[in-house]
């Protein structure tokens, strides 16, 4: 088994390393950025040596059908996109990023001339606002309703991913996370509860650029949980809500004051609300994948903590919190 993770420099991608590691998989990495920042803060020296890295544009298609090809790649872990505010502002190349690089993907599986399975990270941007839904749970077939460039992009890959699996038989399973949290998530609007926490230990005063409810999920549970779809002999196309635990800004800065007290006067949160319904229903991904993990907000978030506290007295901790 030898698992290609592309994106693997990000927050998710480096702790899915990080697991695929301690499961003694090989792991061969995909991305833009020759420098395992992230996956340092995270694994050992001696942990990260195993791994090979490969640089290069996910848009790059001869690239990445002879990385699959030539690799003796069995599984692929697909994450690298760009997020919401860069493909808003810059559309064409978000798009090219994040679909074309998807289809280069499901191309290289297809032309690999062995089997290759997919697992790939799709997004609640999908949903659109509250709004359209009213209060209640939405399954997978719900109807999909994304209002961002980003949310169509996902949509698209969904529906690719479909098309693969009718016409080549390539099985796959799409995850669609909201915030993930926890050490190395460092950009995006939905970074920001990770950064306050980070701020926190700095002692640094941090505004979370959002209100309203985000669904949180421990980075811990969903590289897991991408680990368990890679592994599963589920044959298909499927695309399955992930959830976590639902907080209010305004109550997880209350959370973390109980955590750490005084960090209610460091922390604040404004803005709009992220546009994404946030109530979903993820019982079709514990029945057709048992075992995945939940970790309780609070727990995360001591974890967290506790792990940037390590890296500051170790001397490892940036001092820039974006």
């Amino acid at each position: 088994m030898r698992v290609l993770v592309t994106g693997a420099q990000g927050c998710i991608g480096a702790w899915i390393v990080k697991q695929l590691l301690e499961r003694s998989i090989e792991v061969v990495i995909y991305d833009l950025d020759p420098e395992p920042r992230r996956l340092s803060l995270i694994a050992s020296p001696d942990e990260i040596e195993r791994v090979t890295i490969e640089t290069g544009s996910i848009e790059d298609t001869a690239r990445v059908k002879a990385l699959v090809r030539d690799g003796g790649i069995t599984h692929i872990v697909h994450l690298a996109a760009l997020l919401i505010p860069v493909c808003q502002a810059h559309p064409v190349k978000g798009g090219m990023v994040n679909v074309i690089g998807t289809l280069n993907v499901f191309e290289a599986a297809r032309d690999a001339g062995r089997p290759v399975r997919v697992v790939y990270a799709s997004s609640a941007a999908v949903w659109g606002p509250e709004e359209a839904y009213g209060d209640r749970m939405l399954t997978e077939s719900d109807v999909l309703l994304p209002n961002t460039h980003y949310g169509i992009f996902k949509q698209a890959n969904e529906g690719n991913a479909h098309v693969f699996y009718a016409q080549n038989g390539i099985s796959s399973v799409g995850l669609r996370p909201w915030t993930v949290y926890g050490v190395g998530r460092d950009s995006g609007l939905t970074g920001d509860p990770t950064i306050a926490t980070k701020a926190i230990v700095l002692k640094q005063p941090f505004q979370i650029r959002v209100t309203g409810f985000m669904d949180m999920q421990y980075v811990e549970d969903v590289a897991a949980t991408f680990i368990r779809a890679l592994l599963t002999d589920l044959q298909g196309a499927h695309v399955f809500n992930l959830s976590g635990e639902i907080v209010e800004m305004n109550d997880l800065i209350r959370m973390l004051d109980e955590l750490r007290p005084g960090a209610a006067r460091l922390i604040t949160a404004a803005g709009a609300k992220v546009p994404v319904a946030h109530k979903l229903d993820s019982s079709q991904l514990h029945k057709l994948i048992p075992g995945i993990p939940h970790t309780p907000l609070k727990e995360g978030l001591e974890r967290t903590l506790t792990h940037f506290e390590r890296l500051q007295r170790e001397g490892r901790l940036s001092p820039q919190l974006v």
